[in-house]
């Protein structure tokens, strides 16, 4: 049973944490570049990209779920490795949750508008999805580093 946890950990991280990070990663590019562009295109570009955040971060709720539940089957709860991946874990949802999302709802409001985007607005929204990026980062490899396992490096 602990293999097939696993394994369904891992393919829920990569099919909803993959999206989110590329998406999130292109949305402030393209948001920047509607102005310039076709613009009914260009909206719709960066609509994509937002839904696709929305949609992907909701299927992501599934990567701790059964992350946690791996984590139990393999008996690894209390290891250090573990609870820092869970805390950067929720930093990195709250991240997503409070400020990327938000913030490109507020700038997807502007370009549907025709209202232009302050560059910096954009550029701040990338620091943040930057931050959130490397947060996963970190945990994958926590997940394949595993400090102290007899399996790690």
């Amino acid at each position: 049973m602990t293999k097939i946890l696993l394994i369904l950990h891992v393919l829920a991280a990569i099919v909803a944490v993959g999206p989110v990070t590329v998406a999130a990663s292109m949305f402030p590019p393209a948001a920047r570049r509607v102005p310039a562009a076709d613009g009914a295109v260009a909206v719709g570009t960066v609509q994509l990209l937002h839904r696709v955040c929305r949609l992907y971060a909701a299927i992501g709720v599934s990567v701790p779920v059964l992350g946690l539940a791996t984590a139990l089957a393999m008996g690894v709860l209390g290891s250090g490795w573990l609870i820092t991946s869970i805390a950067l874990t929720a930093a990195a949802a709250g991240l997503l949750i409070a400020f990327v999302l938000p913030r490109q709802e507020e700038l997807l409001e502007q370009l549907s508008a025709q209202r232009p985007v302050e560059r910096s607005a954009t550029v701040q929204l990338a620091m943040v999805t930057g931050i959130f990026n490397l947060l996963w980062a970190t945990v994958t490899i926590l997940m394949i580093v595993r400090p102290g396992s007899t399996t790690g490096a």
